[in-house]
């Protein structure tokens, strides 16, 4: 009966990633405007790109909370308690780079923010 709980967490391995097949990580904007050279329509068009990708990425976050509520429900009582924690870990791990990620994009947006402001008060 040893080899029923290996299995169990070998068939959990192998199921966690397909769990999250259809949460697709959003792509970040490639390109922010420069905020000592961007027009006005140039900052827009970057502070839109940014907020279409934090919006992205909250669908992202939202999909894997809701992939792994559904893995969890679907395995039922087959997960030990250590499983279903360890599968948590992993969604913390990428819920975790994803804000990291986020915020990254928007600290260099906002430091270009900052750039344009500046170079505006200097002509007034």
């Amino acid at each position: 009966m040893k080899s029923l709980p290996a299995a169990v967490a070998i068939a959990a391995a192998i199921l966690a990633p397909a769990a999250y097949a259809d949460c697709s990580y959003p792509q970040a904007p490639t390109q922010l405007p420069d905020g000592s050279t961007a027009t006005l329509a140039q900052m827009i068009a970057g502070e839109k790109a940014v907020q279409g990708y934090n919006e992205q990425m909250n669908a992202y976050l939202s999909c894997l909370k809701l992939e792994r509520a559904n893995w969890i429900a679907r395995a039922g009582s087959k997960l030990t308690k250590q499983e279903k924690q360890e599968f948590e870990a992993i969604e913390i791990q990428k819920h975790n780079a994803a804000v990291d990620q986020l915020h990254a994009v928007a600290d260099k947006f906002n430091a270009q923010v900052r750039v344009f402001k500046a170079r505006g008060k200097k002509s007034d």
